[in-house]
């Protein structure tokens, strides 16, 4: 995404393209009926943690570890081969993503390092930084083209100044930009996707759309499913009107699905089947 020219708040102005306006009237009224569910006034903190191992289950699918959920549940050893490792991550991403939520609005690139590092600690130097010309992208299941380091750091600071300086977006607006533009930037030598959904999360959380982080924007990209993920990236990589609408809409139905999960979780507590 360009950061520059005549909009002064250009995260806003993308509020005004045909139909996201509908997307966040949309995703807004969803989220407000989960949060008015009944269950909510006394058992928030299961559905909290539910949506935590849902959401972690949802992002580790996108990135190629399609576990049962019941699978994750049960787990605890995270390091036997590359699924394993890629779950374990995506568990550590949901659970610091929460730890963050103070720092991000001061300094969104230190809680990209932060997130990073989670996600890849053993893999060596490359870990908590942007990579450097010539590093190699292990991020297999996206195909778009890669930009150099160089762009990459001047797109990271752009976005990091949009961030610090706030403004009237909305939440959903937001969080797409940040999630479409870590894929298409890949910042770091791995983990970008995790690492693109956790900040996804966290600016729902921090925006204040979802600060009980019940409404997991993973579970919807999963089921949703990674061809149609893929194709709307595709959309936001182009940087049209109608790409950029695309992509932002489907982070909105996203978010209306991991809506629809909670509940689901919801409604099973209250029948004391859950």
């Amino acid at each position: 995404m360009s950061t520059t020219g005549a909009t002064a708040d250009p995260l806003a102005a993308l509020g005004s393209l045909p139909g996201v306006a509908e997307s966040v009237e949309s995703v807004r009224k969803a989220v407000d009926r989960v949060y008015g569910h009944r269950i909510m006034r006394r058992r928030s903190n299961e559905i909290t943690s539910e949506a935590a191992l849902r959401g972690a289950r949802g992002s580790a699918a996108l990135s190629g570890a399609d576990w049962a959920l019941e699978e994750v549940r049960r787990r605890t050893d995270f390091s036997s081969d590359d699924e394993a490792r890629t779950v374990g991550a995506a568990l550590r991403l949901t659970a610091e993503s929460g730890q963050l939520l103070s720092i991000w609005r001061q300094s969104p690139l230190r809680v990209l390092a932060r997130l990073h590092l989670v996600a890849a600690a053993d893999q060596g130097d490359e870990v908590g930084r942007p990579r450097r010309n010539g590093e190699r992208v292990d991020e297999p299941l996206v195909e778009l083209p890669l930009p150099d380091a160089d762009e990459v750091a001047g797109r990271l600071e752009g976005l990091s100044q949009l961030i610090i300086a706030g403004g009237s977006a909305p939440a959903l607006v937001t969080a797409a930009v940040v999630h479409g533009e870590l894929i298409a930037l890949r910042p770091f030598t791995s983990s970008n996707g995790l690492v693109a959904r956790a900040a996804e999360r966290i600016v729902l959380i921090g925006s204040g759309l979802d600060p009980k982080s019940i409404c997991p924007a993973e579970v919807g990209h999963a089921e949703l499913g990674r061809a149609a993920y893929l194709a709307a990236l595709d959309g936001y990589v182009s940087g049209t009107p109608d790409g950029m609408a695309a992509w932002i809409a489907h982070c909105g139905r996203a978010v209306e699905l991991g809506v629809r999960e909670s509940a689901a979780v919801c409604e099973a507590l209250q029948r004391g089947a859950a």
